[in-house]
């Protein structure tokens, strides 16, 4: 049976992501096909800053990029808008059904604003390019956790809370999992509003709740539960995949957990895309002396290999 495809997209070169990928390329091509998103004079100067061999069987497409020196640990206005075309040039290839799926290796969000870009991340052009509305998952087989909203002010998180937009977004993420196990969806406020002594989002949130179970004909959503205690090892051993209101809500107790092991999953789109969950470490990156946790990169692989293959 041939490899599922996947095109990796390299991500911001002054960060440790190229040292990920050269130092898993053996692990991953036992399990996919990789495509790297870079041009071979980049691969080959960070090759020699890092002091690694390039494997033989390293395949790589080009961008034609106009040539720029590796900066590494630093933002720069280059290396922002080759990780971004690097990126653009992945889905660009499975839109085409050149590869099965993208992987993506940490991009910069300081060097993308440099380049000008106006997207804040990668689901955010994923979102525009396919006008779907993707769902940002994150996390590991132990715990998954989905996020209502993603990277806005805190202060505006209450106001995002609706109880169409909400059903809408259970209704399709139920739809992508498609797991007969409950999900708990968290409340917004301490004690999930302590029956709205301490807000009242959570009346919408529970006739978000009541209107998509009622349209699954399932009690597929359980909530909302007080957020302090979702992640309990008492609500763990019943639920595997959480709703958020917002990014720390769900990320801080997943990252506390299962740090090394979480990826960022792509949701509700045409194509297939997962991430590694964690950023270019700039503080590190081509520095002697430490070893890089390939983990994540490699669930990364293996999740959209099994994903495609399904």
């Amino acid at each position: 049976m041939a490899k599922i495809k996947v095109a990796v997209s390299i991500g911001d070169i002054n960060g440790i992501g190229i040292e990920i990928a050269l130092l898993a390329h053996n692990k991953i091509k036992k399990v996919v096909e990789p495509l790297y998103i870079i041009d071979k004079y980049l691969l080959k100067e960070a090759a020699r800053l890092l002091n690694l061999k390039i494997p033989k069987d390293f395949q790589t497409k080009s961008l034609n990029y106009p040539k720029f020196h590796i900066n590494p640990g630093k933002h720069s206005k280059a290396s922002g808008e080759y990780s971004f075309l690097s990126f653009q040039k992945a889905v660009l290839l499975a839109t085409k059904g050149k590869v099965d799926a993208i992987t993506t290796l940490p991009i910069n969000k300081k060097s993308w604003e440099l380049a000008g870009l106006k997207y804040v991340g990668h689901t955010d052009y994923l979102r525009e390019h396919f006008q779907k509305e993707a769902i940002m998952m994150l996390g590991c087989p132990k715990l998954f956790v989905a996020l209502y909203t993603e990277h806005i002010p805190l202060k505006t998180v209450a106001q995002s809370i609706k109880t169409k937009k909400l059903t809408q977004f259970l209704l399709d993420f139920a739809k992508e999992v498609v797991i007969s196990e409950p999900i708990a969806v968290l409340g917004l406020n301490p004690h999930a509003g302590d029956g709205g002594v301490l807000g009242d989002e959570e009346s919408k949130i529970a006739k978000a709740i009541k209107r998509a179970n009622k349209l699954l004909n399932k009690e597929q959503f359980i909530g909302p539960i007080v957020p302090d205690i979702a992640f309990t090892p008492h609500f763990r051993k019943d639920f595997r995949y959480y709703v958020a209101m917002y990014h720390d809500q769900g990320l801080a107790p997943l990252k506390a957990l299962y740090f090394d092991e979480s990826i960022n999953v792509s949701l509700n789109l045409p194509i297939l895309r997962t991430s590694v969950d964690h950023g270019t470490a700039f503080d590190i990156a081509y520095k002697k002396g430490r070893e890089l946790n390939l983990q994540s990169y490699l669930n990364a692989i293996e999740y959209a290999a099994k994903k495609a293959k399904s």
